[in-house]
């Protein structure tokens, strides 16, 4: 008997869900999945898993029970005697966390991908992760997509000059990244050199290129409390440019995020749906673009033991 594809939702992002379903051209499973009064979270597979290819979905951007919810979904297909268990994890929380960087704290990126492991997942699938090497903390198949592939075609749709364009890395961090997108855009390239003085605090020390009279385009993995991509909009003006753009695959949003984007001088700013935007953080100038075709494509590779790696490289 040939395995079926089961796809499954948790809570973090059901409208992604339904959306990676569709591109998948398969229905989303019936789970049940409810918060007791004192907190604790309770799972149930409303249908048979038994020998199938299942598939879960969920970011895990705050808060943390999304995380718990995630392992406790996870437990369960492995109990209910499920063939694989698949973790589609659009946005992978604590990703940031991903080295001993001062004394006495955890590697919080390799507790998430050994919490999943133990519960007995097969294959972890992410997106943009904002350091490429937590793929090591893994001993299960971990496959990390781009998001490029829709983002090229927003950037395309702005009509941007690509001779009167620059693409501006906010960071250090961010360079071979924005490098790639200058690279395949035919767009010149520019640096900010950032110093953090403290967690989501950073200050612009230096720019290193040319924006003068030039359409700017920040590019960077997420946008957390909006520090860095504001700064950076604010350091482009001051150097002349002539309108910024700020792309970004995760639109966490935190903070004072939503206020500093108010107050910028950004007249673009494109997200993905990795992470559910509510609607009270949703701007005029924002635009959402889905990302379910690129994990509807690597669910079916996966389920038809194809190649995902088309879908991996930049």
């Amino acid at each position: 008997m040939k395995r079926e594809r089961k796809i499954f939702s948790g809570r973090s992002n059901p409208e992604l869900a339904k959306k990676i379903a569709i591109s998948a051209d398969c229905q989303l499973g019936d789970i049940s999945i409810k918060t007791f009064s004192d907190g604790e979270i309770w799972v149930k597979y409303e249908e048979n898993v038994r020998g199938q290819d299942v598939f879960i979905i969920q970011s895990t951007n705050g808060p943390s029970e999304n995380i718990i919810e995630l392992a406790l979904m996870t437990d369960a297909a492995v109990r209910a005697s499920a063939s694989t268990v698949n973790i589609i994890m659009p946005y992978f929380g604590y990703g940031r966390q991903d080295r001993k960087d001062q004394p006495r704290v955890p590697i919080s990126s390799r507790v998430m991908v050994d919490i999943f492991t133990s519960m007995g997942a097969d294959r972890i699938v992410t997106m943009d992760l904002h350091s490429t090497q937590i793929q090591g903390f893994a001993k299960i198949p971990f496959d990390h997509l781009y998001s490029r592939m829709v983002l090229m075609k927003a950037i395309s749709d702005l009509g941007l000059d690509p001779k009167r364009s620059v693409v501006l890395a906010p960071d250090v961090g961010s360079a071979a990244i924005s490098q790639a997108y200058a690279k395949r855009l035919k767009m010149h390239f520019a640096l900010i050199d950032k110093r953090r003085f403290a967690p989501n605090q950073a200050k612009v020390s230096h720019l290193i290129g040319d924006l003068d009279s030039k359409d700017v385009l920040i590019i960077d993995d997420m946008i957390d409390t909006a520090g860095t991509t504001v700064g950076a909009a604010n350091a482009a003006m001051e150097k002349g440019a002539k309108s910024v753009t700020a792309i970004a695959t995760h639109g966490v949003l935190s903070g004072p995020a939503i206020e500093r984007l108010k107050s910028a001088p950004i007249k673009n700013l494109v997200v993905t749906d990795t992470i559910q935007i509510p609607e009270e953080k949703i701007l005029s100038n924002m635009k959402i673009i889905t990302v379910a075709d690129v994990f509807g494509a690597a669910i079916n590779r996966i389920h038809n033991g194809e190649s995902v790696s088309a879908l991996f490289e930049f």
